[in-house]
């Protein structure tokens, strides 16, 4: 049985495009994921998005454990994204298992962070982000896009 879950779904749909990177928050096991992967993605393939234009990452698989780092998620999605002139999508689930990585240009500097990544991927004008975080503590300045 699926529970529809409509209202999230549409508040999604509203922030489309906008610009910022949209952060789905919750307890655990709510259905932040399944929201994301499944009813959106839906959506979207039904408003004809091609599939390989929604690029999906779960950082919680062992399959995308490479892209906890956030010079090799952000670096991934460029050589797919950048130069293109087609829409895409990037659903990063379980952000908060991404790592913190020493910055390869300042070695006794701030360390990188996802938001870093994010911030980075947000330039590009083609790309609209949604991420999923099961504590709200990270990224908690994006209250704004928090569907609750």
């Amino acid at each position: 049985m699926e529970i529809k879950r409509d209202r999230y779904l549409n508040k999604l749909i509203s922030f489309m495009w906008d610009g910022q990177v949209k952060v789905i928050t919750g307890i655990r096991r709510c259905g932040k994921s399944y929201l994301l992967r499944n009813l959106f993605c839906t959506y979207l393939l039904g408003e004809g998005v091609p599939a390989d234009h929604i690029l999906s990452f779960e950082l919680d698989l062992t399959r995308d454990i490479r892209y906890r780092n956030p010079l090799e998620l952000a670096n991934r999605v460029r050589e797919i994204v950048e130069n293109q002139r087609e829409q895409f999508y990037l659903f990063v689930d379980e952000i908060q298992m991404s790592d913190e990585v020493p910055n390869p240009y300042n070695p006794d500097g701030k360390k990188i962070t996802f938001y870093d990544a994010l911030n980075d991927l947000k330039s590009l004008s083609n790309l609209d982000i949604y991420v999923t975080r099961s504590n709200s503590r990270m990224l908690s300045s994006d209250r704004r896009y928090r569907l609750h």
